[in-house]
């Protein structure tokens, strides 16, 4: 493994080859407990819009609809459509006021997952597993996903179009977490890590200081471990990813991201809202 930079500022991102890390291992790695940017052989093509419109146009999937603001304090809103629909349909590309991107845990489909991706992943990422999930995103440009940590270890790939991550380690009061109550537990009051006010976060000031910044080009895959903050930009018109979530044990060495993640799994489930559910499609 090696530190040759792929970020655009703060520490340094490792990363390597694909075949470092079949022989380093996907527990070793996540035993590592740093994000790592692994390098795709330029044998394994995946598919790109064209291809997965064309394999999975019919496919039922969750639009999520956000105002197009970095300091959006509310919920989004979801709602299923076809996902030829999406790629049809120019409001989702240039309406002003809004961001939408589209999400579906393909992981009862394998074949589509090893479509997608131009490899085969179901032994790599074991994500037929009860709480694991491969999941298909799809954005346009400009759409901003806040800062937050995720309760599954997250290998990240992408496809299409490229997206920019700031990463920041793991802490909890440190990031001024939102109201658990509302299931906002895993999200910062400090949205966009980019615009911090130190009088406003002071906390926060010391953790930002070891933040990673990269853009994730096609053909790469981003590790990202489980309890780390991240925020992430789509920077292409079309931007196509899959990413694989991962239970871990680790969750039992971060109390409040397993207490967060159960009570908001009750909130999510006791308020209707969307929770990655596997999709009911069939290949």
């Amino acid at each position: 493994m090696s530190t040759e930079p792929v970020e655009l500022g703060g520490l340094p991102v490792p990363r390597m080859d694909f075949e470092e890390f079949l022989a380093f291992g996907r527990e070793a790695l996540i035993r590592a407990d740093v994000p790592v940017v692994i390098n795709l052989p330029d044998s394994i093509r995946g598919l790109g819009r064209d291809g997965v419109a064309e394999r999975l146009g019919q496919m039922r999937v969750t639009l999520f609809t956000e105002p197009s603001d970095k300091q959006n304090s509310k919920r989004w809103t979801t709602k299923e459509i076809q996902l030829s629909e999406f790629f049809a349909d120019e409001r989702y590309l240039t309406d002003p006021g809004t961001w939408n991107r589209i999400v579906s845990n393909i992981r009862n489909n394998p074949a589509d997952v090893n479509a997608i991706l131009g490899f085969d992943a179901e032994e790599l990422f074991d994500y037929q597993r009860s709480l694991n999930a491969a999941n298909l995103w799809i954005s346009h440009k400009g759409v901003f996903t806040q800062s937050h940590f995720d309760e599954l270890e997250n290998f990240n790939i992408a496809l299409q179009g490229r997206k920019r991550f700031v990463l920041a380690p793991p802490g909890f009061w440190e990031y001024y977490p939102r109201s658990i109550r509302q299931g906002f537990g895993d999200k910062s009051q400090a949205f966009d890590f980019d615009n911090v006010d130190p009088r406003r976060f002071p906390r926060l000031v010391d953790k930002l200081a070891e933040r990673r910044e990269l853009v994730l080009e096609p053909g790469q895959m981003l590790y990202l471990p489980l309890g780390w903050w991240h925020q992430a930009e789509s920077l292409e018109d079309m931007n196509i990813n899959m990413n694989f979530w991962l239970k871990d044990t680790k969750i039992f060495r971060r109390p409040y991201v397993l207490g967060v993640a159960l009570y908001t799994a009750a909130f999510r489930k006791l308020k209707g809202v969307y929770n990655y559910q596997p999709a009911e499609n069939a290949s």
